[in-house]
């Protein structure tokens, strides 16, 4: 399951640059706007020290990480949701993916150029929110004339419906992006046909210098981060702190000299490893493991997944066919030395399908079809 994330924010923020970081998909860069107009995309193994041990501990012949696609989308600005820039073509790359990375620049550097001449990553939040609410206005009122006309005719769920856009629209008219209206599972579900773009998680990625990258990481110490912090409590976001260009200097580094690298900045992971993990846990995903001499392999299920649920994320015939699961706690089958010590020390469980999965369970299915 391959979850997609788009890479947004104003012009000359440095996406490109963190986008070209992330995935090594040698994005164009330059400091004019829109140097990017196609989204570029890239896949991205989600780093888990858990699989490498996994996999060393059993003696694999491959080794397979869950991953994450990353589209580097168009700079957005005032007036997209009209159709200025490259709006409509930006605005519609945004509904393919099913959460947003918004770059926000928050580095002073005269000779690169500012679209609002002034760094300000609270004004530079608000435009581009203020751009996705308009594109959402006008989507709702499209479909809202089309169901009123059902709920005339007393159609129960177009009624529902109604009440659910006229409270939505109210809200984006005040200014409160669809993810911060406190929207139930049922509503949710409701609109999800729509594509809302501000009913996408967001995780704010602040772009810092290369002399602020350590103290950025601390609260208090970093005023422009600590503005996005805040913008950020205020609607349950989560916020990273990187230095693209930085980032762009480890990703040509094999992984001792990274890790040297990254002490000598005080730091004990990179921050597109930071960035992302935390867009994997923003989706609200986890990981199970299979494993065994010919592969060991990370599989990505949505929090709350049951055994049923992770059997079909390998193959629709081990859901179709499911007998039961094999679990074992991946901190027991490290401890017992793998399968046969875990069966042993009697850490092995049978478990149905109803069986709720725990992020990091080692799980082997048994099925028929």
């Amino acid at each position: 399951m391959a979850v997609r994330c788009g890479i947004v924010g104003l012009p000359n923020v440095g996406k490109s640059t963190i986008f070209n970081a992330l995935t090594a998909a040698g994005a164009e860069m330059a400091n004019y706007p829109f140097c990017t107009i196609e989204p570029n995309q890239g896949t991205v193994a989600v780093n888990d020290p858990r699989l490498d041990t996994l996999s060393q501990l059993v003696r694999s012949k491959r080794t397979i990480p869950t991953v994450m696609e990353f589209l580097d989308i168009a700079g957005l600005v005032r007036g997209a949701s009209k159709g200025e820039g490259l709006g409509n073509q930006f605005l519609g790359h945004i509904r393919q993916v099913e959460a947003v990375a918004h770059v926000v620049r928050c580095f002073i550097d005269d000779d690169i150029t500012h679209v609002h001449d002034r760094v300000d990553p609270v004004r530079d939040i608000e435009i581009i929110d203020t751009e996705l609410m308009l594109a959402d206005l006008a989507s709702l009122e499209k479909r809202h004339k089309t169901i009123v006309q059902k709920a005339r005719f007393g159609d129960k769920e177009a009624k529902d419906l109604v009440t659910l856009y006229e409270t939505l629209m109210e809200g984006l008219n005040a200014g409160v992006p669809a993810r911060r209206q406190n929207l139930s599972a049922a509503d949710r579900l409701a609109i999800r046909d729509l594509f809302l773009l501000t009913a996408k998680p967001v995780l704010y990625v602040c772009n810092v210098s290369e002399a602020e990258v350590s103290t950025a990481q601390q609260p208090g110490a970093h005023p422009l981060v600590d503005a996005v912090r805040t913008v950020a409590a205020a609607e349950g976001a989560g916020v990273v702190a990187i230095c693209g260009t930085i980032e762009a200097e480890i990703a040509e580094l094999n992984q001792a000299e990274r890790l040297l690298f990254l002490a000598d900045l005080g730091l004990t992971e990179s921050g597109l490893d930071r960035l992302v993990h935390s867009a994997y846990h923003l989706l609200g995903l986890m990981t199970y493991f299979t494993a065994g001499p010919q592969e060991t392999r990370a599989w990505t299920i949505p929090q709350g997944s049951t055994a049923y649920d992770a059997a079909g994320a390998i193959h629709s015939d081990f859901q179709r066919g499911f007998i039961r699961a094999e679990v074992i706690a991946y901190a027991d089958y490290i401890a017992s030395g793998g399968e046969p010590g875990a069966k042993e020390k009697g850490l092995l469980r049978v478990e149905g399908r109803d069986y709720l999965v725990v992020d990091g369970d080692v799980m082997h299915f048994r099925f028929n079809v």
